[in-house]
Formats: C-alpha cells, structure tokens, sequence
C-alpha cells in the first residue's frame, strides 16, 4: 500500500488545458466497490465525504477518507482492494487533457517544465484538503450544470472545472510544493513584468529578497534555465509578436524588447529561430518591410 503523505505530481502543460467530461455524486454501501477496470481512457477524479473508499491503481492502494482527494490515470488497471465498510459518499470527476502530462515522484523529478509562454499545472495525486467545504461546493455546482442541457451549463461545467483544478493546485503549493517552485515562479513574473529594461543577477535578487545564486538554482530546477537564459527567450518571444503585428524597424523592436543593441538583438534573433528578424516578418506576413 503506498503511503498517502507521499507527493506525486501529475503535471500537464497549457496551453491546452484539461477539460471536463462528466461528473456525479455517488453512495456506496458497505460490500459495494469501485469499479474494476482498466485503460478508462479519462482522468478519475475522487474526492471523499464520508466514510472510507478503498481503490487501487495497479499496485498502489490507498483508503480515502473525508476531505480526501485522489487522481487515478487513465492508462492504468483500476480496482477496489477491498469493498467498504462503512457507508461511503464520495465525488467522481472524469477529465482529459490533449496535451502532454506526466505523473512523477515529485516536482522536480519530471521532464515537463514551464517556460516563458507555456504554464505547468501540478496537481497532486493525493490531497487532504484543508478547505473541503470549498470543494465540496464547487462539486455540487459542477454535477448540477452537467445534468443540465442548456448550452450555458457546457461553459459553466468547464469553468467550475478549471476552478476546481486551480483549487487543487494552489492547496499543494501552500500545504506541500518544493520552496524552489515558488521562487522560480516569482522570478519568473519579476522578469516578465521588467523585460524592457536590463535586469541584473542582483536586482532579480534584491527585487525578491533572495540571493542571486539561490534562485538561480531555483530557475534551473523548476524551467531548466538560469534567469539570464529565461529573460532572453522571454525577450525573443516578444519581439516575433511585434515583427508580426508592426511595421516598425528592427531597431525600435530591439529596443523595445531590451536589446541595447540592435546587432545583438538580430544575431540573437538569428541563432534562435534560423532567420534574421526581417526574413521571419517575411515568412510570416504576406508584405514584409
């Protein structure tokens, strides 16, 4: 039986994000079980009222009790270890993503990381919740909208969703994430938001009261970048939006972008995409200038 303090992390990058299938509230009896089977081909989300659900996914087991949340994957066998003794209420969500995910030991162990453009969700696989209240709202409100048929309820249901997902994944990162996360995010948002302007090692440092060289650590960990490497294709990826959406010279969009210099903006432009900027606003637009 696995260990239910032990983290492991479901991350999947968005753009696209997850969506919901299909949800409802069930009661088991004692002697009921979950269902036996195998490649489900959705995402179940469990999340317990009352009582004790025992499930296995291969072989790990746990016994979800009240306030108790559990994700099983959709390419594995799952089954009840043993049926419940005690009358059980619980919630169940099927969800699926068209982009990639992953299940690692913990945060730092997968290979999917967010950048400057795409954003890692991490959802845990086991949570105790410490405002079940909330989610049991949210529960209730979802199964209502999905019994629905009115076409605002397919918006609403969605939403309710990527609520209860937020939910999710900011009661891990206060009760459970790694210390490295959330410097690596705020560093992140420090950069974007003071692109345009140079940014030192040490003023990232001194903006985020921390020591350049631990968050840097940090940056590497969680994006698999330093914070100088972040900055530059954060930068870069500016400048490919102002070369498609603007008529202006490369030299105002290098300034624009936090290029003191408008040659080392254009041979960093170069060696990341394989085109200068005017070939790229060439190949993209219909009239290049």
């Amino acid at each position: 039986m696995m260990s239910q303090t032990s983290t492991r992390i479901l991350t999947f990058l968005a753009p696209p994000l997850p969506y919901f299938i299909e949800s409802n509230r069930v009661c088991y009896h004692p002697g009921a079980e979950h269902p036996n089977r195998s490649n489900l081909g959705v995402f179940d989300l469990l999340f317990v009222h009352s009582g004790t659900l025992h499930v296995a996914e291969e072989r790990r087991s746990w016994s979800l009790g009240p306030g108790q949340m559990l994700i099983l994957r959709p390419d594995r066998w799952h089954y009840s270890p043993k049926p419940c003794d005690e009358t059980t209420v619980f919630d169940w969500v099927h969800f699926q993503t068209a982009g990639e995910w992953e299940e690692s030991d913990y945060v730092n162990s997968g290979t999917l990381h967010g950048d400057y453009y795409v954003y890692a969700i991490r959802l845990p696989k086991f949570l105790q919740l410490a405002y079940p209240e909330q989610a049991k709202e949210t529960f209730a409100k979802m199964h209502e909208a999905a019994h629905a048929s009115s076409h605002a309820s397919f918006w609403e249901r969605q939403q309710l969703f990527l609520h209860l997902i937020e939910m999710l994944d900011e009661g891990w990162r206060n009760d459970s994430a790694p210390t490295s996360v959330g410097v690596a995010e705020r560093a992140a948002a420090f950069m974007k938001m003071n692109y345009r302007n140079p940014v030192t090692n040490k003023e990232l440092g001194e903006g985020l009261g921390l020591h350049p060289n631990y968050i840097a650590r940090c940056m590497v960990e969680v994006y698999g970048c330093t914070p100088q490497q972040y900055m530059l294709l954060y930068r870069l990826d500016q400048a490919k939006l102002l070369l498609l959406k603007t008529d202006w010279p490369v030299a105002r969009i290098a300034g624009e972008t936090g290029f003191r210099q408008t040659p080392h903006f254009s041979r960093c432009f170069s060696e990341h995409t394989g085109l200068s900027p005017l070939q790229y606003r060439k190949q993209y637009t219909r009239s290049g200038s």
